[in-house]
């Protein structure tokens, strides 16, 4: 930080969306940007860098690990890992790079967020500076390719090369995933966006610098209040905007600290309300997805980009706009939460990860302390929507899987179904078990949600400037008005290029 702490821009959080912001935003040499990231670089690190050591970051020193309140219909002991490191989530995560469907968009656009609907926002995704390609040929493990030949055999669904060269409703095939196959380094937000950048002088990050409250003039946002790593509390300005890229988890948890959010539930905590919004914290969104796991006849071949390397996208409902079913195939037995509830992990194994892509369940993350060191709840709320949808394609993703499993080219690999196990035969039984065992592919979203002017749950207007303040808007996953029926990262890098355009750009 220079002396002065007074910037044209204060971009919170240096992850998936924040990466994109200060990089476009400091092309213009004019502009001064510092970015405050909780978390260390990751330059030079290659445990974030190595795509395929994904999992050991999980938990670990550079997760801040949110757990999730009591689900009576699903699975209380859900961890959701949050990056603490810059480029967020995307150093952290799989790096499944789908471009949202045109569905997707056109959905935002219907919810009051005018302006997103597919036309306009496809051009975006040609803007982006990661490396997005298919899985290398080098990484297609036999077995995978063996499963994306039996889902298409047991299916009839089509095989796609390249999920991002056109629309689907259905599909089979190896992933596109924003990496460089010939090292199986990310092409993480920060490496694509920051890393070529950082000796800019006008770009100023702070890491391992936490934000803990927004300052106010009135109803202006003026800057933040952050901590360093040092202890040391200071007030970071901005002479033009705060734009806050934290997270569906830390977005929402820093307006809250900050006095903005539901009245009642700020006075309940003794925090000062700056501005009731009572949309702070609703419609918390995820992708919840079960596992079936089979024992292999014996070791699985080594290679592999990052160990889940194709999928598969049903359109059960031929009414539906997109793809209702999704799986992840694993080319690990993934137990960890089947192991809780007696199952064993098998020695050698796969896994089939039935992935519901419109949730209709909704949930709400809340303050239980004034502290801001204090973690919010997350009460996702999984499996409660009124008929019973979410459970119900948990169920037919099960069944859909056994399908797979006993088609070949992949059924003369497997030695046996594991879990749920090959008993487990009703729709009450499957339910039961694929909603205990359920987990997440990490997509909290929703959050601080997008929306029209009369809409009163809407935190953001489709400029993204926060409802009733001024100077200041956010970009990130907490800004969906819906879930994307694909893995949401492209979404966010989408949003952000989208949000330097509503701030004029990087003109001079």
């Amino acid at each position: 930080m220079n002396d002065q702490h007074v910037y044209d821009y204060v971009v919170v959080g240096g992850g998936t969306a924040g990466s994109v912001i200060a990089s476009r935003l400091t092309e213009n040499p004019d502009v001064t940007v510092a970015v405050i990231e909780g978390g260390p670089s990751d330059v030079g690190r290659d445990d974030v860098l190595t795509l395929r050591r994904w999992m050991g970051l999980l938990g670990g020193e550079l997760d801040y690990d949110y757990p999730t309140t009591e689900q009576p219909r699903g699975n209380s002991y859900i961890r959701h890992s949050r990056a603490r490191v810059l480029g967020g989530c995307s150093s952290h995560n799989t790096l499944i790079a789908f471009k949202p469907l045109p569905s997707d968009w056109d959905e935002w656009a219907e919810a009051g967020a005018e302006g997103w609907d597919a036309a306009a926002m496809d051009p975006y995704f040609a803007r982006l500076r990661n490396n997005i390609v298919p899985v290398d040929e080098a990484d297609r493990n036999a077995i995978a390719r063996d499963f994306v030949d039996a889902a298409q055999s047991a299916l009839g669904v089509p095989r796609v090369e390249g999920f991002n060269r056109a629309p689907f409703h259905e599909g089979v095939g190896f992933f596109d995933l924003a990496y460089h196959p010939e090292n199986n380094k990310r092409s993480s937000a920060s490496v694509a966006y920051l890393h070529p950048f950082l000796d800019r002088p006008n770009l100023h990050i702070a890491l391992e610098t936490w934000a803990f409250r927004l300052e106010f003039e009135g109803t202006r946002a003026t800057g933040v209040h952050i901590r360093t790593k040092e202890g040391a509390e200071q007030v970071v300005r901005a002479r033009r905007e705060v734009l806050v890229c934290a997270g569906a988890v830390d977005t929402p948890r820093l307006l809250l600290h900050s006095g903005i959010g539901p009245r009642a539930d700020l006075e309940k905590l003794g925090i000062p309300v700056v501005h009731d919004l009572p949309g702070v914290g609703e419609n918390l969104l995820d992708h919840p997805e079960s596992v079936i796991v089979w024992e292999t006849h014996g070791p699985i071949p080594e290679n592999s980009a990052m160990d889940s390397d194709a999928g598969l996208f049903v359109r059960r409902d031929p009414e539906s706009e997109g793809p209702d079913l999704m799986f992840h195939f694993y080319q690990i037995p993934f137990t960890d939460n089947p192991e809780r509830i007696g199952y064993e992990r098998p020695a050698h194994g796969v896994s089939m990860t039935p992935n519901i892509p419109k949730p209709r369940s909704r949930g709400r993350l809340y303050l239980t302390s004034a502290d801001p060191e204090v973690k919010p709840a997350l009460d996702f709320r999984y499996f409660t929507d009124e008929d019973d949808y979410d459970g119900r394609t948990l169920v037919d993703g099960i069944r859909i899987a056994r399908r797979i499993a006993q088609s070949e080219p992949l059924a003369g690999w497997l030695k046996r179904e594991v879990c749920p196990g090959p008993e487990v035969t009703s729709d009450e039984e499957l339910s039961a078990y694929a909603r205990h065992v359920a987990h997440t592919v990490y997509h909290p979203a929703g959050t601080c949600r997008m929306g029209a002017a009369d809409d009163e749950l809407a935190v953001v207007a489709p400029d993204l400037k926060i409802r009733g303040l001024d100077g200041i808007r956010i970009a990130d996953a907490s800004v969906f008005p819906t879930m994307t029926a694909v893995n949401p990262m492209i979404g966010v890098l989408m949003v952000g290029e989208k949000c330097v355009d509503l701030l004029g750009g990087t003109r001079r």
